[in-house]
């Protein structure tokens, strides 16, 4: 199981290089989509913490100021995809809601 983990948390991580090095290019519906399809991989292996991050990205994604929102949510995605505790996810949702207001 750690295994498989581990290559998940691999994908997941080039996933999310990937929306950091083309997000100036990418359209808003696109980050939207990319952040989902994270988001459902991240519920699928129960890496709560991702999962919450990747919502919060997606849903932020379709509003003005979204880069900033997007931006704020990449920085934290490294923490969120290490994680391994449920509680996590609150956690760094709130320090991402700090860094944004």
């Amino acid at each position: 199981m750690t295994e498989s983990l581990n290559i998940v948390r691999n994908r997941l991580g080039q996933r999310i290089a990937e929306i950091e090095t083309r997000m100036p290019r990418l359209a808003q519906a696109a980050i939207c989509r990319k952040m989902d399809a994270i988001r459902a991989m991240a519920a699928d292996y129960g890496l709560s913490a991702l999962e919450g991050l990747a919502d919060y990205g997606a849903h932020y994604a379709m509003l003005p100021g979204h880069v900033e929102a997007t931006r704020a949510c990449l920085s934290h995605m490294a923490e969120a995809l290490g994680s391994e505790a449920p509680a996590d996810r609150e956690t760094i949702l709130a320090a991402l809601a700090v860094r944004l207001h």
